[in-house]
């Protein structure tokens, strides 16, 4: 098809869709459009191996530049859409240039949400999501001597386990009873709690904050938690405005089908800005995650040249924090049975976790060869793996896929 491909947002699943785009034979014109001056770039370490200088800037990049003058795509980055004509099939750039297209991707991505804190406009308050965030980031970490994150998910646990490796003083401010609560059960919360505080730092759960001062956080209860940094791990929103100002459906996400279409035929969404009907829960769920991204990227360039092949790749996820690694695969919300395979006390374990009797979800605690292997069975709609042979060391979960 010789038809034009413009994809907006730079991201890791903009640039998978314009590589996969090509994969999939499509000659005609691509054009990626991102916000940021960078070419896309890794965003996993920005909280972790980058913050800790055991990641050079030069090591970042998700394509060398050669990329894109190999595959033909052209780049237009350092540049916003401010708007999307859907009925002369046109996008409007900041630059007031107007790009024609046939079809277009929107791969947006989202937004740190910062709630409505008295405060969080001082300079010493700091958000993570951008390569020029996490550059900030470094700096103010370099002669901060205390950091407050606000928001116990992964990238307010993540910054604050590199903070704490820097030898700084660190308070974790969580609104929930327990840290990382919207991701994984009750059992895996407390092991990171755990292990937060094992490494130095101070864990606040049920706490809220009433406002960020010069001299750091003052709390709901009328506490002050000294810091030179505050950093806000308060989550993030869906980048949809664009989309809903054009007309598309959206719901905590630009909502598509099972082929990343939106409700526009000739406009796909992907990333953590799509909403999409996952195949292992039946709800409509939007996924924030490298491997969505990418996954997601290979069925919308399917659809966009002319093959429909539904989403059903499993979700799953990582976090790196001191020296543990958690890998998650599938999604645990509405299990009714849980069994742990291997020691908690040797940091070494999984979590399985099954409804009905069947498996839907495993988090695994430096234990790889069990997420892999959960991965492989949740592939299988089978999923004959049974909660006594997941608790059961012994037995060889090669022969459950």
């Amino acid at each position: 098809m010789s038809d034009q491909i413009v994809i907006i947002g730079a991201g890791q699943a903009g640039i998978q869709l314009a590589d996969s785009l090509r994969r999939e034979g499509h000659e005609g014109p691509v054009t990626l459009i991102g916000t940021e001056d960078e070419a896309p770039y890794q965003r996993p370490p920005l909280s972790k191996a980058f913050l800790l200088d055991q990641l050079d800037e030069s090591r970042l990049p998700l394509r060398p530049d050669a990329f894109y003058e190999q595959r033909d795509i052209k780049t237009r980055f350092g540049m916003t859409v401010t708007a999307i004509d859907r009925a002369h099939k046109t996008v409007t750039l900041d630059t007031s240039e107007t790009l024609p297209y046939d079809r277009l991707a929107l791969c947006l991505g989202a937004n740190v949400f910062i709630p409505p804190i008295p405060g969080t406009d001082l300079p010493h308050v700091l958000a993570l999501r951008t390569l020029a965030d996490a550059k900030q980031l470094k700096t103010a970490l370099a002669s901060a001597e205390s950091v407050a994150v606000i928001g116990g998910g992964f990238i307010g646990l993540e910054v604050a386990a590199s903070a704490r490796k820097m030898g700084k003083t660190v308070t974790i401010i969580e609104a929930l009873d327990r840290v990382m609560k919207r991701a994984v059960s009750e059992p895996v919360s407390r092991f990171f709690e755990a292990l937060h505080r094992d490494h130095g730092s101070t864990v606040l759960l049920e706490t809220l904050t009433e406002e960020i001062t010069p001299g750091g956080v003052r709390l709901k209860n009328g506490d002050m938690i000294p810091a030179d940094l505050v950093v806000m791990g308060t989550g993030v929103a869906p980048c949809q405005e664009l989309a809903m100002a054009s007309g598309l459906h959206c719901e905590n996400g630009i909502l598509v089908d099972e082929f990343a279409r939106t409700s526009d035929p000739d406009i796909v969404a992907i990333g953590d800005c799509a909403a999409h009907p996952n195949y292992l829960t039946g709800q409509t769920l939007r996924l924030e995650s490298v491997q969505n991204a990418i996954d997601q990227a290979k069925i919308a360039a399917k659809t966009l040249t002319g093959t429909l092949e539904p989403y059903r790749a499993v979700p799953w996820f990582w976090s790196d924090q001191f020296d543990i690694k958690l890998q998650m695969a599938g999604l645990s919300g509405g299990a009714d049975t849980s069994v742990t395979r291997g020691n908690k006390a040797d940091r070494s374990f999984s979590i399985f976790y099954f409804r009905s009797g069947k498996l839907i979800a495993a988090d695994s605690i430096n234990a790889p060869a069990d997420h892999m292997a959960a991965r492989r069975i949740l592939a299988n709609d089978a999923r004959t793996l049974t909660p006594e042979q997941a608790a059961d060391t012994g037995f060889d979960l090669k022969q459950a896929f």
